[in-house]
């Protein structure tokens, strides 16, 4: 008996071995903060990364990658769940409300791990959703594949190396006096949008040296892979985490700050798994919400219906079916203290950008994003009357919507919203944005604090327990923001019922439309000055904005008011995000201390020291 039970094991772990042996492994390499448009491998002006070419000789180049969000915590948040951010409320860098994922949904790698991989990861998180208690067998500096209990064991890596962040961009000006860097700053390409100045120049020069660093530091860990012997076992992915890091990349979703590398190394036994040749170019649109997705289809397991993403590779993947897709959708609201809301959707090569909040600038100060000599000096040119209409763009009002023509204008630099011979494009990508925007619904139809609460009193902390009943509600709101894509005569009749509605959501929207039309739509003044006495403070605080752009009401008394009753930092936090952009864009002066600010948090700590400089 004892005998027959010793051979079953044998014979189970044998099997087990043998299914682990069939099993593919998975490297992600991750660099942080940078766009397609610094690696030679993608673009003629980028840096040469020859490591990285040498995956690509014998993998995959995807032409057409994106981050779905411009910034690191949405961006991975979205990666590791595989769903976009909008639809679960982790939208929003950095977390305030870290939302609870909804029962019985995981992070994809929990789903190989549970498969019996071994899931390392080295090391950033920055997550703003709970993490699946399965995800990692660990999370640290010293996490590796190497460190798996049994060398049989199919494993799942991710690296990230932060060579290339942003924060490597933040050095004195005695730096860039003292210290050359390795590409020389003469050969480097300005793109429209940047003056062309020894700065700027110096900016890109040290940031392609960065990109060098990367690509060695890939090639290091690539050779750690062929020294255990597992290069032609493993798929290897190298891929930027978002885009970046100059002025209109970071935090904003311009292709600078969507489109990524994504180079896959396809190992020579498991080549069968991938409808390509080695060494070819994918034109298909792939976006994060669909690597997930791709990773476990590749390890032969089903992909959880509640991941918006779709695989590109793996048994029965068609690569004619992955180069037909031509669309990727992004988001943008909050950076830190900075707050907006942006949607994108791109179509083959044209971008539409929905700019929800079109009154605020691009440029409107941001503390981390401002420790850049370019940054700093782009707004000195602005205000010294040195920059062209495209660069001075940055730091005016935006359109509530454009349209651009990429194979045209790779910069998004001229805006096609009002060519007749675009009009039926403008309409068919509106209404992709919109479809979308719908869908989830889009939870930052409703305003970062009111959002939490609602989260809160969720019996799982999760707004998707409420969704269904909710959707209804939510293109309610849809319809009074998306006034301001109409002429304001057109849009006279329903904004002002907007302004009177009973649900304060819908007031919030007709007056942050009303903002975005400006004093085009000064006849609504009456209309909206009754709205400064409103109970809720963010119809309060919006009615003011917009009797300060019509410069009829000094917003100083009704926003300070705010400011020192409320108990909710988030909504403190909305409100001396307009104070900056009142004072900064509109000259407004305002004298606020901390001490005046009841409800205080990190975000609005920032944005006070700001404030009191």
């Amino acid at each position: 008996m004892l005998f027959r039970r010793i051979v079953c094991l044998v014979l189970l772990g044998f099997v087990s071995s043998a299914r682990a042996a069939d099993r593919p492994n998975f490297l992600w390499i991750l660099s942080e903060d940078n766009s397609k448009h610094f690696l030679k491998l993608f673009d003629e002006t980028g840096a040469e990364t020859p490591n990285i070419a040498s995956l690509a000789g014998k993998g995959l180049i995807f032409n057409h990658a994106f981050s779905n969000a411009p910034v690191c915590s949405v961006a991975r948040t979205t990666l590791i769940t595989g769903i976009y951010a909008p639809k679960l409320g982790t939208q929003y860098h950095r977390k305030i409300y870290q939302v609870p994922m909804p029962e019985g949904w995981k992070m994809f790698p929990a789903y190989l791990n549970e498969a019996g991989y071994y899931t390392s990861n080295n090391s950033k998180k920055d997550y703003n959703a709970d993490e699946t208690p399965t995800t990692w067998d660990e999370s640290s500096r010293k996490a590796s594949w190497r460190k798996r209990p049994n060398k049989s064991q199919p494993f799942f890596h991710m690296q990230t190396f932060t060579d290339s962040h942003e924060s490597s961009l933040h050095f004195p000006k005695k730096v860039m006096e003292n210290q050359k860097t390795e590409t020389d700053p003469a050969t480097v390409f300005i793109p429209p949008m940047h003056p062309d100045t020894p700065t700027f120049r110096y900016t890109y020069a040290r940031y392609h040296d960065r990109m060098k660093i990367i690509d060695n530091k890939v090639g290091q860990l690539v050779k750690q892979l062929e020294d255990d012997g597992l290069l032609e076992e493993t798929f290897i992915f190298y891929f930027g985490d978002h885009g970046g890091v100059l002025p209109g990349s970071k935090g904003y979703p311009n292709e600078r700050g969507l489109h990524i590398p994504l180079v896959v190394r396809v190992p020579e036994k498991f080549k069968h798994l991938v409808d390509a040749e080695r060494g070819s170019r994918v034109d298909g649109f792939v976006s994060f919400i669909d690597f997930g997705p791709t990773l476990l289809k590749l390890a032969g397991l089903d992909v959880p219906e509640q991941m918006d993403g779709k695989p590109f590779l793996g048994e029965g993947v068609s690569m004619d079916e992955v180069n037909s897709r031509d669309e990727a959708y992004g988001y943008a609201d909050r950076f830190d203290e900075k707050y907006e809301t942006i949607r994108t959707v791109r179509k083959g090569n044209l971008k539409y950008h929905r700019n929800y909040q079109s009154y605020l600038p691009d440029g409107l100060q941001n503390n981390y994003r401002y420790k850049m000599l370019a940054y700093q000096e782009l707004r000195e040119l602005y205000h010294a009357g040195k920059l062209n209409p495209v660069q001075a763009a940055f730091f005016e009002p935006k359109a509530p919507e454009a349209l651009y023509d990429l194979a045209n204008d790779p910069y998004e630099t001229k805006n096609l919203v009002g060519d007749p011979q675009y009009a039926e494009q403008l309409q068919q990508l509106r209404e992709l944005q919109q479809q979308k925007f719908r869908s989830y619904p889009d939870l930052s139809l409703l305003p970062e604090p009111i959002m939490i609460k609602l989260m809160k009193q969720q019996p799982t902390g999760s707004f998707l327990d409420a969704m269904d009943a909710a959707k209804p509600f939510f293109v309610e709101l849809i319809k009074y923001d998306d006034l301001a894509l109409l002429p304001f005569e057109d849009a006279k009749s329903e904004l002002a019922k907007g302004l009177k509605a009973p649900e304060p959501g819908m007031i919030y929207w007709s007056l942050v439309a009303c903002c975005c039309l400006g004093k085009e739509a000064g006849s609504l003044e009456e209309v909206a000055r009754e709205q400064l006495e409103n109970s809720d403070e963010l119809a309060r605080m919006q009615a003011a904005i917009f009797l300060a752009i019509l410069e009829k009401e000094d917003p100083q008394p009704h926003l300070m008011k705010i400011l020192k009753e409320t108990d909710d930092p988030v909504i403190n936090l909305k409100v001396l995000n307009n104070v900056v952009y009142l004072q900064d864009t509109l000259g407004y002066e305002f004298e606020i201390a901390p001490k005046d600010v009841t409800a205080q948090n990190g975000e609005v700590k920032r944005r006070l020291e700001y404030l009191s400089e």
